[in-house]
């Protein structure tokens, strides 16, 4: 099979919709967990202490997790199963998990050991209560992330065969336990004994998520062969492309626990308030940049041919992901701009949960915003990168990022607002603004170094101008709404104002001609005529 039809694109855009369809479903259950959670927890000292303590043990599952397995494993096991040798890639899936298991255990151990003194490396400015119920919820968390791992492994193994959707929607069992557990406990124990009995519920919701997906997974490997042998040339070439996508990992991670560490010193707050954004950004980058990336790897990793047939085809699948990436996350992120109060209001406002919290997590939100489409477009770019085998490169890129998100954003968070006589708790909205200038400047470098191999990739200025147009058409509109509303129940003004501010967009790039508009509507009238036809 030649490089330029080594995946057909129905097939990739179908994956693409699954992936999305199931990750959409996780993240409105993270949302109503989050809700839960505001609800509970507001911006205590107690929702400090619990955010903090997930990022610590979350560090296994994003430095061994999806992104590293996505990138080292899937390009290794999909070309196996493209050239039909399956006992090959049932011994390199036996090997890879074994490995992860022996590792994972390992870490999760030491993890548990040095909890303290990893509690003073990464949230320094915690003290007396809000310091010790911390070191209590990561000891208990660190178990439930090394079950996440193994889910990782699990996600790869359905994605290289073409399943998509259990494998992003998994995560909803996890976001139930804990959502459950907020409920059921939620009305009779106080913030402190809260925490703890939630991380527990997390522990649990962990091994629901592996428990769904491993019947599948052992149904697909049909030679699946437990070893330790790494001199496998397919696992060797993993562990070979495992290096760098880990560091390049790693220092994303650092990036994120430098933040968090920045935060610390802030007010009390902060970190909860970076959490709560943080979901709601991460959404678009989820559904959008990781829904498209998810299906495009595989698909970029079996391209077959020579230099030329292989570089021709990673264009067309580049330039068709980055327009259907672009039409949600532009009008995703003039709407976290110009709407980010309305958002977090309607996802959080409950209990302890106020309006005044939901404007501090809109500066926040809006900080991150203005990187939001670099950050979903570069996963697509890495992608490509991956899927030529070369890890380097994106790593070489995220080192750029982390030291300029690093430098700025502790300049942006501490000294500036002093300088300008800021309220010191709004240095969390520096800290976002920074990560939004680096990911801009690791997308350039990102694009620029493989349009010199591959050839010119992006998109058309044309393009970009359409949606940014139609999407400040949409917030101009939007506006009014949100004022004549005033005080109104948050999920009511939510309604009423996203409701035209979507309308305006869809009808403003459907009259202009955008492709992704008419192949979205398209879909819509389709799925429409067919739930009436059922119904008749």
């Amino acid at each position: 099979m030649r490089g330029g039809s080594a995946v057909n694109t129905p097939g990739t855009g179908r994956s693409a919709f699954l992936a999305a369809a199931g990750i959409l479903l996780s993240r409105i259950a993270g949302l109503i967990r989050d809700r839960v959670f505001a609800h509970y927890f507001g911006n205590s000292a107690a929702a400090d202490a619990f955010r903090a303590a997930f990022r610590i043990p979350n560090l296994l599952q994003n430095l061994f997790g999806e992104g590293v397995l996505s990138a080292s494993f899937i390009p290794v096991y999909a070309r196996l199963l493209a050239h039909g040798d399956d006992a090959e890639a049932g011994r390199v899936a036996g090997t890879v998990v074994t490995l992860l298991v022996c590792v994972i255990s390992l870490l999760v151990l030491i993890g548990v050991l040095t909890t303290p003194y990893l509690i003073d490396v990464i949230v320094p400015g915690f003290e007396g209560e809000k310091r010790d119920l911390t070191v209590r919820l990561v000891k208990i968390l660190f178990p439930g992330a090394g079950l996440l791992v193994f889910s990782a492994w699990c996600l790869g193994i359905l994605n290289s065969h073409g399943r998509f959707f259990m494998s992003y929607a998994a995560p909803v069992l996890w976001n139930a336990a804990m959502i459950v557990t907020l409920i059921g406990f939620g009305g009779r124990a106080s913030q402190f004994p809260l925490a703890e009995t939630l991380a527990w519920g997390s522990v649990a919701g962990s091994a629901l998520q592996v428990g769904l997906q491993l019947p599948s997974v052992l149904r697909l490997v049909k030679h699946l062969r437990l070893s330790l042998r790494v001199a496998v040339p397919g696992v060797w070439m993993v562990v070979r492309n495992f290096g760098p996508v880990f560091i390049s990992r790693g220092v994303v991670q650092i990036s994120a626990y430098v933040d968090a560490l920045l935060a610390s010193f802030l007010p009390t707050g902060a970190i909860a308030a970076l959490s709560y954004a943080q979901a709601l950004y991460i959404l678009p980058v989820s559904l959008f940049g990781m829904s498209v990336s998810a299906a495009e790897l595989p698909a970029m990793a079996g391209a077959q041919g020579n230099v030329q047939e292989v570089a021709t085809y990673l264009r067309q699948r580049l330039d068709a992901g980055l327009r259907r990436v672009a039409f949600f996350v532009i009008p995703s992120a003039m709407a976290f701009l110009t709407l980010g109060d309305v958002i977090a209001a309607a996802i959080y406002q409950s209990g302890r949960f106020t309006y005044d919290d939901a404007i501090y997590v809109w500066g926040i939100l809006a900080g991150a915003a203005l990187g939001l489409l670099a950050s979903t477009l570069g996963r697509l770019y890495a992608s490509a990168y991956y899927a030529l085998h070369d890890t380097r490169t994106p790593l070489y890129f995220a080192l750029v990022r982390i030291a300029l998100s690093t430098g700025l954003g502790y300049l942006c968070a501490i000294p500036l607002p002093s300088a300008l006589g800021i309220d010191a708790r709004w240095g969390v909205a520096g800290l976002t603004f920074a990560s939004s200038l680096a990911g801009w400047v690791e997308f350039v470098l990102l694009r620029g170094i493989l349009n010199r191999r591959i050839g010119r990739t992006g998109l058309p200025f044309s393009v970009v101008a359409k949606l940014w147009t139609a999407a400040i058409a949409g917030a101009v509109a939007a506006w009014p709404v949100k004022l004549a509303l005033g005080p109104r129940h948050p999920i009511v003004v939510a309604a009423l104002v996203l409701l035209p501010y979507g309308l305006i967009y869809a009808g403003a790039t459907y009259g202009w001609g955008v492709p992704a508009t008419q192949v979205f509507v398209g879909r819509l009238f389709r799925f429409v005529r067919s739930a009436v036809g059922r119904t008749r």
